[in-house]
């Protein structure tokens, strides 16, 4: 019998982090590159890929907004994390050096985690589009006075030097994705370090957030990730994602979720998934 060949969708070029995350996650994936992230979760809901890799947050420029506002509504589910080390790399068409470049383009969040880099070298930070669309912007002008900030595969893919490696401020950078597709239909069974992600919209009543989040400590069950959205441009609707330690059918997880519908119009899961081994060395 044939193998399934596993599609991954992806915002960004070739050579991106995300492209990065999706080698190491799977095995030989057939990569599926995407203009947005919003293309990226259509792609799968369309069926043209069978998952799609997100990136949600950094452990040095935090979430990533974009991601956070398009959860609620991708009808997607979370089915695993992966935690990326980032390397990010000064990089160079080949007759380019550290000491020619003057300019380096990368996406803005690159950017903001190379500061002391870019100072120290007298370089001039441009905002692109994404990493692996900057290097192959930078390739294709071939200009020694410029750069771009990005990844070794990118350098690889395009044709760059890498002119120095391991840029970033914070050398423990690490990047979160979630591995989202559409919902399965059976859920990974009860066992130990699981992680549930649910959206909820607390009721229009005095002191419902703090009265919802009030079960998760009578039942003992941390909350390790709590996040907020506005609805419809209205400042008075809230909505809110959550990670939370345990899985659905833990008899403290769900008292928890059933005291926290009581103070909700809307609770759903969209995630259940076994904690990554990364965050495990934390725990």
């Amino acid at each position: 019998m044939k193998k399934k060949v596993l599609k991954i969708s992806f915002q960004g070029a070739l050579g991106s982090y995300s492209h990065q995350a999706s080698t190491k996650f799977f095995k030989d994936p057939v990569v599926v590159p995407c203009e947005s992230f919003e293309e990226a979760i259509e792609t799968v809901r369309k069926g043209k890929a069978d998952k799609a890799i997100l990136p949600v947050d950094n452990s040095t420029y935090g979430r990533v907004a974009d991601i956070h506002s398009l959860l609620p509504a991708s009808k997607l589910f979370i089915t695993a994390e992966y935690f990326l080390p980032v390397d990010i790399c000064m990089l160079g068409p080949r007759s380019s050096s550290l000491k020619t470049i003057t300019t380096a383009t990368s996406h803005p969040v690159l950017l903001g985690q190379c500061n002391e880099f870019l100072k120290k070298n007298n370089i001039k930070p441009i905002s692109g589009y994404d990493t692996a669309g900057s290097a192959r912007l930078i390739s294709e002008e071939n200009d020694k006075f410029k750069g771009a900030l990005a990844s070794k595969i990118a350098a690889q893919i395009y044709g760059l030097k890498v002119l120095r490696a391991n840029i970033q401020d914070n050398k423990n950078n690490t990047t979160r994705f979630l591995l989202m597709e559409k919902k399965p239909k059976k859920l990974i069974g009860q066992q130990k370090k699981v992680i549930t992600s649910i959206l909820f919209q607390v009721r229009n009543i005095p002191a419902a957030l703090y009265k919802a989040m009030g079960g998760f400590a009578t039942n003992n069950v941390n909350m390790i990730k709590l996040e907020s959205y506005m609805l419809g441009g209205s400042f008075e609707a809230t909505q809110f994602f959550a990670d939370i330690e345990g899985h659905p059918e833990d008899m403290s997880l769900k008292r928890a979720l059933e005291e926290l519908q009581y103070f909700t119009n809307k609770l759903e899961i969209i995630g259940v998934y076994k904690k990554s081994k990364f965050r495990q060395k934390y725990s």
